[in-house]
């Protein structure tokens, strides 16, 4: 897909598209997808040369600053450099169950500390009698995601 092909299927309306050829679509999408493959595997390239260049510097001043994880700003010439290492904890969930009855076992609001959620899983739900569904169904609530369509070309065409 040119540039230029780029330029008008994004000039074009989603209706004006719509009433394009199966097959045309196939190849805008199969086009498109090929394209942000390459932008995604760029990023991620350009990420690990950065990563590479600069984790040294950003880790001796959160180290400076007593912090293990975080934001720190320095400057490379002209360019500002924002490095940003993000802090991603998780909890054992069978440890907390434990912590949560010994609290609540001592007297005491287990919600006060811990916050607590309860999820099902639709392919056990699904599986379950009709007698034990009814019970949760009023505390169920199906939202649907954005609509998807992946086209695939059945038999190859010669386009003259």
């Amino acid at each position: 897909m040119s540039s230029f092909a780029l330029e008008q299927i994004l000039a074009t309306p989603a209706g004006v598209l719509a009433e394009q050829s199966s097959e045309s679509l196939f190849q805008i999408k199969n086009d498109a997808n090929d394209l942000l493959a390459t932008a995604k595997a760029l990023v991620e390239h350009i990420d690990q040369a950065l990563n590479l260049k600069y984790s040294d510097r950003a880790q001796q001043l959160r180290l400076a600053s007593n912090k293990d994880t975080g934001i720190v700003h320095f400057d490379d010439g002209h360019v500002r450099i924002t490095a940003d290492l993000p802090k991603k904890v998780e909890w054992d969930q069978a440890m907390l169950s434990d912590i949560t009855k010994r609290i609540a076992a001592n007297g005491d609001d287990p919600s006060e500390y811990v916050e607590i959620s309860y999820r099902i899983s639709e392919a056990k739900f699904n599986a379950w009698p009709d007698s034990l569904k009814s019970v949760f169904v009023p505390a169920r609530t199906l939202k649907t995601g954005k609509p998807g369509f992946r086209l695939t070309l059945l038999k190859e065409t010669n386009h003259v």
